[in-house]
């Protein structure tokens, strides 16, 4: 899989680069490699890959959550789609507008969600909102895998109209403000200068139509808000920060429902830490089993097991109990246990036990000064 180059480097800015900074970055980018003007080889995937990365970092809450988790992390929470799904290209009018001599590329490279709204009804045939939740998980179910029940509002279609928003038998007209367009446009001069902009129609609210009867049960939005009852299958290995996707249940749209988007977080664990696939633990051993060897029980997410110590071990040796991990996604393989050893040191002796020690270091010095000569 081809890495992504990083955000900032494609805009040429700093990571605490402002808004303002970001902006006219893009701006400059965008006049040199818009595909309406540059015909040069690459010049259009040029354009789609720093307008991804304004997209992101023009979006407060999206540009945090790529400086927290970095291309690995983001891109398992947005897709494409979602990336750009509600980002602000405003204040480029004089690149994208509906006069502009660029036309309407966002339409043309990225799909009808971005379009300036120019064919008739483009907003009714609109795929609905995606929605996001999350849900809390221990380290065991995320080592086990779940199924799990969880409940949410969203929008379906008006059992009455079936999502037209009119009554049944009823039909539109074509909007008169806005000619179907589903947006106007404004136009305003300041001494030699004259600039516009582009908004949603006032009269059919971005439908481009209206209706001859609207519904009486939506009032004509074609919607109502229903709860839903959902069972999700919540994989064994999944990490921190990853999304499940559901499709098909999102927000109504008359092109289809959205997409729910379903954040799994993963609590921290007392005795567990998670090094990616493989678990790390503390055990503390006695000191004469460090010193002599032996066999101690060891915790792990699966159970208890057996861990040998071979003689002479030092305080904090990492001993690797394979298989003993989490589970590596979409496989059957697992992760390690590293088990770290803590050699505790009695704080209280017996005076028997004080002797059998000075026996024990008046024997080691005089073996070392047996195997040295003096």
């Amino acid at each position: 899989m081809t890495s992504k180059r990083d955000y900032y480097e494609i805009l040429g800015v700093q990571k605490n680069a402002s808004p303002d900074e970001i902006k006219s970055a893009y701006r400059k980018l965008a006049l040199k490699y818009h595909p309406d003007k540059n015909k040069e080889a690459g010049a259009e995937e040029r354009f789609k890959e720093f307008s991804e990365a304004y997209a992101v970092l023009s979006d407060p809450d999206k540009r945090s959550k790529y400086d927290q988790y970095g291309h690995a992390g983001f891109d398992q929470m947005y897709s494409q789609e979602d990336i750009f799904r509600g980002a602000n290209f405003s204040g480029f009018e004089d690149l994208f507008g509906e006069d502009s001599p660029f036309g309407d590329v966002f339409g043309s490279l990225f799909g009808s969600q971005f379009s300036s709204g120019r064919s008739s009804g483009s907003r009714r045939s609109g795929k609905g909102a995606n929605l996001q939740t999350e849900i809390d998980i221990s380290l065991e179910d995320a080592a086990k895998g779940l199924k799990k029940d969880f409940s949410f509002h969203r929008t379906k279609a008006c059992s009455r109209c079936k999502g037209s928003g009119g009554e049944p038998g009823s039909s539109r007209t074509s909007c008169p403000t806005c000619k179907g367009r589903g947006q106007v446009q404004q136009n305003r001069r300041a001494g030699p200068m004259s600039f516009y902009t582009v908004t949603t129609c006032p009269k059919c609210h971005g439908e481009g139509s209206s209706l001859e009867k609207p519904c009486q049960s939506c009032s004509g939005s074609g919607k109502t808000s229903e709860m839903e009852h959902v069972k999700i299958n919540i994989p064994p290995g999944i990490e921190d920060g990853m999304r499940i996707r559901l499709d098909g249940l999102g927000e109504f749209g008359r092109g289809g429902p959205g997409d729910l988007y379903v954040f799994i977080r993963v609590g921290e664990n007392d005795s567990f830490v998670r090094d990616g696939d493989d678990i790390r633990v503390e055990a503390s051993i006695p000191f004469t089993v460090a010193a002599l060897g032996g066999e101690i029980e060891v915790k792990t997410i699966w159970g208890n097991t057996k861990l040998q110590i071979p003689s002479g071990t030092a305080s904090h040796t990492v001993f690797r109990l394979r298989g003993q991990g989490m589970p590596i996604l979409q496989t059957t393989n697992k992760g390690d246990q590293l088990v770290r050893v803590i050699v505790e040191v009695p704080k209280r002796l017996t005076s028997r036990q004080k002797e059998l020690l000075r026996e024990f270091e008046k024997e080691e010095k005089g073996a070392k000064k047996g195997m040295f000569g003096f």
